[in-house]
C-alpha cells in the first residue's frame, strides 16, 4: 500500500492505482476534466515528496507541449507507490464547475496519442 498525503489528509491507496483516483477517492476535491487522458491538465498536483523519477510518455508530452516541465505534474498518469506528499493545484470548488470532469478509468491507457 501507498501512504498520499494531500489537502492535509493523510490516507493509504493501492500501489499501482491512478493518483487521481486515489485522492478523489479519499474524498478530496480535485479535478480531472478529460477523464484522465493527460490532455487538459487540470489534475495538476506539485510534490513535496515522493515524486516518480518517471513520466509516463502522454504525461511527458503535454507537460512539454506547455513549457510545464518541472512545474506541476498530471496526477492522472502516476501511479502511487511509498509515500507520496501532494498539493492539489486545481480543486472544483475554485472553479465553480458543476463536476469535476469524467471519471478517469482504472488503469492508464497504454497507447500514446
Amino acid at each position: 500500500m501507498a501512504t498520499i498525503t494531500a489537502a492535509g489528509k493523510t490516507f493509504e491507496a493501492p500501489d499501482g492505482q491512478r493518483l487521481t483516483l486515489a485522492i478523489k477517492d479519499a474524498g478530496i476535491d480535485i479535478l480531472h476534466r478529460c477523464g484522465g487522458k493527460a490532455k487538459c491538465t487540470t489534475c495538476r498536483v506539485e510534490f513535496n515528496a515522493g515524486e516518480p523519477d518517471t513520466y509516463h510518455p502522454r504525461e511527458k508530452a503535454k507537460l512539454e507541449s506547455g513549457g510545464n516541465v518541472g512545474q506541476f505534474r498530471l496526477s492522472c498518469h502516476i501511479l502511487c507507490e511509498g509515500h507520496m506528499d501532494v498539493n492539489v493545484l486545481q480543486t472544483m470548488t475554485s472553479t465553480g464547475l458543476a463536476d469535476p470532469g469524467p471519471r478517469p478509468a482504472d488503469e492508464i491507457p497504454v497507447e500514446v496519442d
